[in-house]
């Protein structure tokens, strides 16, 4: 679709002013200017008038061109309508990173007008609105301080998202837990003022493959009793991101009509500190009847997704994956920009992995290592929440979570940072979503009509 009165965003490949699809005179303003086609470089061009009759966007060399580099360009171009020109490679994809690096949250300041695009005539705008609002859904939630967020609001999200999509949705919250046998999940969010609680939501035809998601959902982290430092704590609202990233996968499989049965369970806590906190050397039992010694409060996250796991294994899905924020070991051996993937089922963790590449969503698998078990080893329970040693965080993490998995089809645990430190295309600094888009990839080609 074209549109008269948007301006024109001409995407120009490094060293391609020459090649490319300009003029005598706009080439000769690019060339003073010294536009090469640099990524991420925007060169407005006038017209006669003097008014911006376009602006050139250059997206760097070919071979290290990001599928989405279009959102680079959002980033930086003030309100407008805007239409794609040029090299932008997949419309669908280049509409969505467009949209994505235009995202602003502004719940807390007066909104900036943001640049608009006009969708390109061969994007699929069902897909793009998909997937943009699941990212925003995503995004918007992990940004949300914990003062605005804390348990009973993530459960009113979830409810909002429920009622949209006309799914079920329970909740067992408080000492309710005790009773239906979620012990972990009450002991670490006992000693916060909102009660812990597990959100329990089902969609599609009893008939269809079962898919269930598990997102962390731990809406403030001090660290518990082994308390974390000031620095330590002051992204800790980002805690809950592995919920918010599986509530917006959830919006895009549903929006979908994907034909499958989809479960989503949300463990959801504040790990706070008060007389009835947990404590180091604790033994909990687990809903799997599994004991679990506790070497670190702040190691929370392993015990409430062991719980959800649990209940989800027992009824066998086709396909099990949790989402959490889990361990700066995970962020140590990869940085913010590739979570750790982790499968009992290599077909799907290859998939999942092209998946994220051909959507600029990577994924890095990892091994679940048997032997690094034993560091989980405890004198006086059948596990600890915190491996011994220091070494290999995030595999101990995964195979600590691998204990409460048994009859799952297959089972995916995603280690995710959910927060991007610097802006990079199509994702603004803040909180981000991350793995969305290669799971929904991987979920459409394994789930067809």
């Amino acid at each position: 679709m074209t549109d008269q009165a948007a301006i024109p965003l001409i995407f120009i490949p490094e060293n391609g002013v020459e090649a490319g699809p300009l003029d005598d005179r706009q080439r000769a303003w690019a060339q003073a200017n010294g536009f090469t086609g640099q990524q991420g470089r925007l060169l407005a061009m006038p017209d006669a008038t003097g008014a911006i009759a376009a602006w050139l966007f250059g997206t760097g060399a070919p071979q290290g061109r990001p599928v989405f580099v279009a959102g680079l360009a959002a980033a930086g171009l003030p309100e407008g309508d805007y239409q794609l020109q040029g090299d932008y490679g997949d419309p669908t994809l280049a509409a969505i990173a467009f949209r994505l690096g235009a995202y602003r949250f502004e719940t807390y300041r007066a909104a900036s007008p943001a640049p608009r695009l006009v969708l390109p005539e061969a994007a699929d705008a069902d897909e793009v609105e998909r997937q943009v609002a699941a990212a925003s859904l995503t995004r918007d939630l992990i940004n949300t301080p914990a003062n605005d967020l804390g348990p009973d609001a993530l459960e009113a999200r979830a409810r909002d998202l429920a009622t949209r999509h006309g799914m079920s949705l329970t909740v067992i919250k408080g000492d309710d837990l005790l009773e239906q046998n979620f012990p972990m999940i009450h002991a670490v969010g006992r000693a916060s003022a909102q009660a812990p609680r597990l959100i329990d939501m089902h969609w599609g035809k009893d008939t269809d493959p079962k898919v269930t998601l598990v997102g962390k959902g731990v809406t403030f982290d001090t660290g518990g009793l082994d308390i974390k430092s000031a620095a330590g704590m002051l992204m800790m609202k980002k805690d809950m991101g592995g919920a918010a990233n599986v509530l917006g996968l959830a919006h895009a499989i549903m929006d979908a009509g994907l034909p499958l049965r989809l479960r989503v369970l949300l463990p959801v806590v504040e790990n706070a500190i008060a007389g009835n906190a947990f404590r180091p050397g604790d033994v909990l039992r687990s809903r799997a009847g599994i004991s679990v010694e506790i070497g670190n409060t702040d190691a929370e996250g392993r015990l409430i997704l062991a719980d959800a796991l649990a209940l989800a294994d027992e009824e066998a899905p086709d396909l099990l994956i949790d989402m959490a924020t889990l361990t700066g070991a995970a962020r140590v051996a990869l940085g913010p920009e590739l979570p750790a993937l982790y499968s009992t089922d290599d077909k799907v963790a290859a998939g999942l992995a092209a998946a994220g590449l051909a959507a600029e969503d990577p994924l890095w698998p990892m091994p679940l290592w048997s032997p690094y078990a034993s560091l989980l080893s405890s004198r006086i329970a059948d596990l600890n929440n915190a491996a011994s040693g220091g070494h290999a965080g995030s595999v101990t993490a995964a195979l600590f979570l691998r204990r409460f998995v048994g009859k799952a089809g297959a089972w995916v645990h995603l280690d995710i940072f959910g927060w991007a430190p610097d802006a990079r295309p199509g994702r603004p600094a803040g909180g981000t979503d991350q793995a969305i888009r290669a799971i929904y990839g991987l979920l459409r080609q394994r789930y067809s009509d």
